[in-house]
């Protein structure tokens, strides 16, 4: 555990990663905007930290700064962000309970899934079926905020989106699962081949 987290942490200081702990630090600014009713402002921080997300992955790519703490920490920040979003639509009675338990615990899988990876010296980062909910997610809670407005005009379209995000989400765990599992299951296997060639010699 202690050789994976000093892999996670080298070459931490890039400008995407320090993008993606911005990210991080939006997220309470976030939550105390939206709880105060400021929910113009909450809107521009979410709409920021979304603007971040894509100019983070584009500079990674771009100045070949992908690292393993990036692959980590930027799918962890997005769900964080997307979680806080639809816990304050939640209470706020935009977004029904029902959505968010489906999310809650399929993104807790998905935590416990990469730290379990994590222990095993494994970096998994998001698939593309997962980065598509994502943004199907930032569209959704950006509609969100819009949602006495549709509700008027007898379209609900922050509903569907909600709905079309949650499907898309189920599904990216799915293949996280069926994709990863394999893959694990050898490096374990390998590892353990490893520490029994180690004990005997």
């Amino acid at each position: 555990m202690k050789d994976a987290i000093k892999n996670l942490l080298k070459d931490v200081w890039t400008v995407p990663n320090v993008l993606t702990m911005a990210r991080l630090v939006m997220i309470p600014v976030f939550i105390g905007e939206y709880m105060y009713g400021h929910t113009t402002w909450a809107l521009l921080v979410f709409v920021l930290a979304s603007l971040t997300d894509a100019l983070d992955g584009y500079l990674a790519r771009r100045f070949q700064q992908i690292t393993n703490f990036g692959k980590l920490m930027d799918p962890l920040a997005d769900k964080l962000m997307v979680i806080s979003a639809l816990v304050c639509h939640g209470i706020n009675g935009v977004i029904p309970v029902s959505a968010i338990c489906i999310v809650a615990v399929k993104e807790l899988l998905m935590i416990c899934g990469g730290m379990f990876a994590l222990n095993s010296g494994m970096v998994v980062h998001s698939n593309y079926l997962g980065k598509t909910a994502t943004v199907f997610f930032v569209l959704t809670m950006i509609a969100g905020f819009f949602h006495r407005d549709f509700a008027a005009m007898g379209f609900p379209l922050d509903t569907i989106l909600l709905w079309c995000s949650v499907t898309l989400s189920v599904s990216a765990l799915v293949v996280y699962v069926a994709t990863t599992w394999p893959k694990l299951k050898a490096l374990r296997a390998e590892q353990a081949k490893e520490k029994q060639r180690s004990g005997n010699a």
